[in-house]
């Protein structure tokens, strides 16, 4: 059984966008086992048009000592098997001002219009 079977009380419907409850079912999953400094919901759930079809997009910010896409493959693997796709992006700190401050227009744009689902208290 995967963390995120062991998490939920929940079912999901196929037929309709993921609830925001599994959303938070997620995010409390990388929260305990990662530690991330911030998570950001981005894409059709966050901007208000999810359809049945949409997956759940997520930008985790945290210190991490792996490339971002091991640290993404990590959190994959914690996650799985899941009921409903997630797109995950992973940054540091740093790297996420750095490409920021670079013009990344789809990071900025992330950080701009997302929702902040998570941050850990300083």
């Amino acid at each position: 059984m995967s963390a995120f079977s062991q998490n939920t009380q929940f079912k999901i419907d196929h037929k309709q966008p993921v609830p925001l409850e599994a959303i938070h079912a997620v995010v409390k999953i990388i929260v305990e086992k990662f530690a991330p400094e911030k998570i950001i919901l981005f894409g059709s759930h966050a901007y208000g048009a999810p359809q049945a079809s949409s997956d759940v997009d997520l930008l985790v910010v945290m210190q991490t000592e792996l490339t971002p896409h091991k640290q993404r493959l990590q959190i994959a693997r914690a996650l799985s098997p899941r009921p409903f796709g997630i797109d995950l992006v992973v940054r540091t700190p740093a790297d996420l001002e750095r490409r920021i401050a670079l013009g990344d227009f789809f990071l900025r744009e992330v950080v701009k219009k997302g929702k902040v689902i998570y941050e850990r208290p300083c």
